[in-house]
């Protein structure tokens, strides 16, 4: 008896000290704050250069399962800005979230700053719920793929194509050589593939909310965030903080969950610093990936 009571006497004293110290505590010490993780899904996805590494599944599973797996953690916030990229890395991304949420009973919460489009649209179908800006644009789900062709300049210069191949295919669509009408209508076969396993992913995801006719919703056209929500592409309107605090009180704490970095600043993937530094005969490929980034963004009016 004397030691139970010794024990709740104890109890009792640490639980006022942490009462009394609880206003000067910091949010993240106070056992009674709801805590929601927040981690940035921003840029292009797939195209990546050794000064900008893109949105890739390597540069986002560590931050994800982190926020994931926090402790006590009420939901997952979802902060996501892109233009899309990649069809394979954004549906890595995707199936990566729903697997964490599943394991680990967490709800997702998407907010859409500019841009959620193509594949930053389905990385965003990943969550329980979208929220997004009036003027965010969202949507874009189809699939797109472009090349230039120099055949006529190379003609007009009189330069000679030499390529060598085992294959009957495997120099399809090459740039320095006429297009082919057969090698076209594969590519768009293709195309119709994945497109088409976009859309599927949409309709499992959205369910019973898309309202819009199919030939609408997935003809590759895009919305603000106001037109998005009468589609049922995306839950409400708001923003991260207002939106958090309304469901989870004043308190709610919002840690930004980042991958780790080097001494250099840079997202550790598992490469040596001195080996992100690119050569100079890398510049041009720097060059060419920024111009292609920017190309990606333009393409929404940013």
């Amino acid at each position: 008896m004397a030691d139970s009571r010794i024990f709740e006497h104890s109890r009792q004293l640490f639980a006022s000290a942490r009462q009394a110290l609880r206003p000067i505590l910091p949010k993240g010490l106070r056992s009674d704050t709801p805590v929601v993780p927040v981690v940035r899904l921003s840029g292009v996805i797939g195209i990546s250069t050794p000064l900008k590494p893109g949105l890739t599944l390597a540069n986002v599973a560590r931050p994800l399962e982190r926020a994931f797996r926090m402790r006590g953690a009420r939901a997952v916030a979802l902060l996501i800005n892109s233009p899309g990229g990649s069809p394979v890395q954004s549906h890595l991304i995707y199936r990566r979230i729903r697997q964490l949420a599943a394991e680990n009973n967490r709800q997702a919460i998407a907010f859409a700053e500019d841009v959620a489009a193509s594949g930053g649209y389905m990385i965003a179908c990943a969550a329980d719920e979208i929220i997004c800006d009036p003027s965010s644009i969202v949507g874009s789900i189809g699939v797109v793929g472009g090349s230039f062709g120099f055949a006529k300049l190379m003609e007009k210069l009189g330069i000679e194509r030499r390529l060598y191949t085992s294959g009957e295919h495997k120099a399809m669509l090459d740039p320095f050589l006429p297009e082919n009408a057969e090698d076209v209508e594969r590519l768009k076969g293709v195309q119709r593939e994945i497109h088409a396993s976009f859309i599927e992913l949409v309709q499992q995801s959205r369910g019973t909310r898309l309202k819009g006719p199919e030939k609408t919703l997935f003809s590759g056209e895009y919305w603000t965030g106001t037109k998005a929500i009468a589609l049922g592409l995306a839950d409400a309107i708001g923003d991260l903080r207002s939106t958090l605090r309304a469901r989870f009180g004043p308190d709610v704490w919002t840690p930004l969950i980042t991958a780790p970095r080097g001494w250099l600043g840079r997202v550790q993937q598992g490469t040596r610093d001195s080996e992100l530094i690119p050569r100079r005969g890398d510049l041009a490929g720097e060059l060419i990936s920024a111009l292609e980034e920017r190309a990606m963004w333009s393409r929404y009016g940013l």
